[in-house]
Order: C-alpha cells, then structure tokens, then sequence
C-alpha cells in the first residue's frame, strides 16, 4: 500500500509542476488598468468607454471663480491620449454655483504664452471659449436638478432640429486635479461667431450701428471690479445678481405689464419695486466695450419696439410691432421653452440678437436645468410665460412682450402653423422620444451613468431608469396639451 501510495504522489507532484510550468508559458493576465496611454493615471477606470474622458491639471492652483487659472487638459477616448490643450479655467454660474456640489466651469484655450487661440474639440468648429455643464446636486438638501443627465444637450438638440443654432457640445466625464467629477456636457459658449451667433463684428468705431448686438435678459454679471476675490466671496454674493447699472445694462421703459416705469433705474439689489422691472444686459459688445453711442441705438431699437407693440390695435390687420422682430425667431424661441417647460426662459438666461440693418430676434435657446418634468413651479398644463401668475414678485418675472404677443391673433396663427408642422417631422411624438433614447443609451453602454451616480447620488436615491421614463412621458403629456391648446387658436 505504501508503494501504491508513494507512486499517486509522485503523479500529483507531476501534474502540478506541468500546470505551473504551462501557466508560466503563457500570457500574463491582463488586470484592468486605470491609466491613459501615455502613463497618465486616472482617477476611476473608464473600462473601454468611448465617451472623452478629460483630465484637467492646474498644477495645484485652486480653481477661482473669476480670472481663471491655467491648466492642462488631457483628452482621452479608450484610454487613448487623443488632444492636449493648455486652458484657462475657472468657475461659472450663478445660483447653481451657490447651491451645487458638482460645479460648472468656464475653459478659454490658450497658447504658451497664455494668450486666447481658437482650438477644434470633437469636430467642432475652432473658438476659444468653452463651458463644461453638469446637472445640480446638492447633499445637504438631498436633491439633484435634471437626474436623466441630459436635459441640456437634449433642449439644444430640439433646437438644432427646427433649424435654429443652440450650443453644440459633447457629453465627457472629468476629473480635476485628481478628483473625478462625473459626466459634464462639454459645450460652445454662446458668444459672436461666424461659426455660433453668426451676426457682423462691431466694433468703438463702426460708423453702422444697426448692429450686430447681442443682449440677455439675465441676473447682473459682476464686473471686473470683483477679479481676484475669494472664492467665498462669490459663494455669498447674491447681491450683485440683482446689481444692474448703467455701465452693465439698460432698463425697459417699462413694467412686467406693459405700464411706464415711474421709479428710477439702477435702483440697490432686490428694492421692493424690482420685480416690475426688465433689464437688458450687454453681451455684445460687452459693458466694457459698447460705446455711449452704441448704448443709445440699441436702447432705442428696445424701446420702440416696445412702443408698437403696445400701440398696436389687434383688432385689425396692419401690425407695427413686426418691423422690429424677427417674428419666427420668437415664435421657434416660444416653442422649444413652452415644450421643454423651461422656467428661466423669458425672464433670465434669455438672449436676443440684432444684426447689422436686421431685426431684433430671440435666442439662442440656453439653460434648462430647471425644466421639463422637474420644473414644479409651471403646472404640466399651462405655459411658462404665465410664470407671473404662479410667482408673486420674483426679481426676475417675465417681461410683458410674451403676454401681448399672444394676444395677437396673427402672432398665434404664426405659432400654430409652425408647431403644427413640426410635430408631423422634427418635433413628433416617436422624434421626441427617440432623440432621448439615442442620447441615454449612448451613456449607459458606456457605464456613465453608473460613475457618475456612484461618485454624485450619495443617499439621495435616484433611480434613473424611472427618471428617464418620467421624462419621456413627460414630453409626451406636454406636447398632447400643446396640440390641443395651440390646435383650439
């Protein structure tokens, strides 16, 4: 038995030897690496995503909220270093920069020296001036604004169907400074360019000054005056959001009902009486560009357009009001914020552009954080511009043009023709909800919505597969009303 015994042994001891010997011949396993091609180590692994994965170094400056810093961007696709760019970087937004814990930033593409140089990303046209968009999430209060991740591209993209420019981006997932941030819409900033608000240069000394001119009705920029301030500065300053002057902006002549301003402009941030007012801040030129001259012509254009739509009798066929505005502009402008029941528009995030010997039109479309199927101050059957109706006394309602335009029975025909021809192409139910599906399941065959709620949900619970079912019987149940209420006038 011993023998017998000693012989299994010596075949056991075999077989092992050969096993170890065979595994050793062969290829090593390959354990899934967090690092770009270059050596680069990553914050996560990004498995073979094919969505950009950014890296954004600033050598270990802290972030400001205004002037930037530079910084290194790192661009890979699979892991695969594929642009490098020098930036400058620094901190955007207003109120979601105060109440959010996944924050947006400002790039400008710089040469060595640091000097402004138009770059291409994704494909995109060359320009230096860049925004990077996430969605709004708060831990302390326990909420996310826009937990489908997409209404930002999905708006812009809406837009882009009926033929109007919105900002052109792509979604990425970011880190900075070793810290991964999640998924982010990487995105054109809305500025002139013959490549985004295609409108003629003007410059100190145009002797035209018909134009080009952008505006915003927006919450008040803060002025260079605050470069340089820290960060906790900024994170407290609610104050200049409603600080127009005469330097940044200039006023409507009148109130959110379309009666004369009695009280004086440029009044201290939230006076009792601001809720009555619309400012008109300048973006193009910017405040401290635009000439006094300039500053006249275009407060002028506001104000006479304003006065015939005022005077203008509906009751009759002639309109005065229409040679001022670009009338389809404002008509594709009400139909993509009333479908995406975005609450800012109209009143803040609102910008118009005239260009030279043109007329005043509205848009591009821009921010809808707060829209869709989240906005609860709009009820899902009532339009967003009776925002007033619904918010007593906000700093910022919605200026008395929308209220009057759709007292005109040649502007809501206007409307109607065109909505009725966009829902049997560009805006149909099945467009609707394929254009959501298209971009959702770019992002979860990627694994993106599961890193970026892995690093962002923190208790908050969010269930994405039922958010996006929200949002697509959303736009559903909004664009059935709009059928019926557009379809009745």
């Amino acid at each position: 038995m011993r023998k017998k015994s000693s012989l299994h042994s010596s075949y056991w001891l075999i077989w092992l030897v050969s096993l170890l010997l065979f595994v050793n011949c062969k290829e090593p396993f390959e354990q899934p690496v967090s690092k770009g091609d270059d050596g680069q180590l990553f914050a996560i692994d990004t498995e073979q995503s094919e969505l950009p994965y950014l890296v954004i170094d600033t050598r270990g400056a802290e972030i400001p909220y205004e002037p930037g810093v530079l910084a290194t961007m790192k661009i890979y696709q699979r892991k695969k270093l594929v642009q490098e760019q020098k930036i400058d970087i620094e901190f955007r937004g207003k109120t979601s920069f105060r109440l959010s814990d996944k924050r947006g930033f400002n790039l400008e593409t710089v040469d060595a020296s640091g000097e402004g140089m138009d770059v291409s990303f994704f494909g995109m046209p060359e320009e230096e001036d860049w925004r990077l968009i996430g969605h709004v999430v708060n831990f302390k209060d326990k909420y996310i604004w826009d937990k489908s991740l997409i209404y930002n591209p999905l708006a812009y993209e809406l837009s882009r169907k009926i033929g109007k420019y919105a900002s052109r981006g792509k979604f990425v997932e970011v880190e900075v400074n070793g810290e991964y941030l999640g998924l982010y819409f990487f995105c054109e900033k809305l500025k002139r360019d013959s490549n985004r608000i295609d409108i003629k240069s003007l410059n100190a000394t145009a002797t035209n000054l018909t134009g080009g001119y952008i505006l915003k009705i927006d919450k008040s920029d803060a002025g260079p005056e605050h470069d340089g301030k820290p960060l906790s500065y900024f994170m407290s300053n609610w104050n200049d959001d409603a600080r127009y002057t005469s330097q940044n902006s200039f006023r409507s002549a009148f109130d959110i009902f379309g009666k004369p301003l009695s009280f004086p402009a440029f009044q201290p941030p939230y006076h009792p009486q601001q809720f009555l007012e619309t400012y008109f801040n300048y973006e193009y030129p910017n405040a401290e560009n635009i000439t006094p001259a300039q500053k006249t012509f275009i407060s002028n254009y506001i104000l006479d357009f304003e006065k015939a739509l005022l005077a203008d009798d509906f009751g009759i066929e002639v309109r005065t009001y229409t040679q001022f505005i670009d009338v389809r502009s404002f008509v594709d402008y009400f139909i993509i914020n009333e479908l995406c029941r975005n609450v800012d528009a109209y009143r803040i995030s609102t910008f118009l552009q005239k260009d030279r010997d043109g007329k005043l039109a509205m848009g591009p479309v821009w921010d809808f954080n707060i829209g869709f199927d989240e906005a609860k101050r709009i009820p899902d059957t009532d339009f967003v511009i009776n925002y007033n109706d619904y918010v007593k006394n906000d700093p910022w309602m919605v200026p008395f043009w929308w209220d009057r335009l759709l007292a005109d029975p040649q502007f809501k025909r206007a409307v109607k023709e065109r909505w009725t021809a966009l829902r049997k192409s560009e805006l149909s139910t099945a467009t609707l909800a394929s254009t959501v599906d298209e971009m959702v399941a770019l992002l979860q065959k990627n694994g993106a919505v599961k890193r970026n709620y892995a690093k962002w949900d923190q208790g908050i619970g969010v269930n994405y597969d039922q958010s996006i079912q929200s949002l697509k019987q959303f736009l559903i149940d909004r664009s059935s009303w709009m059928d019926g209420q557009i379809g009745g006038w």
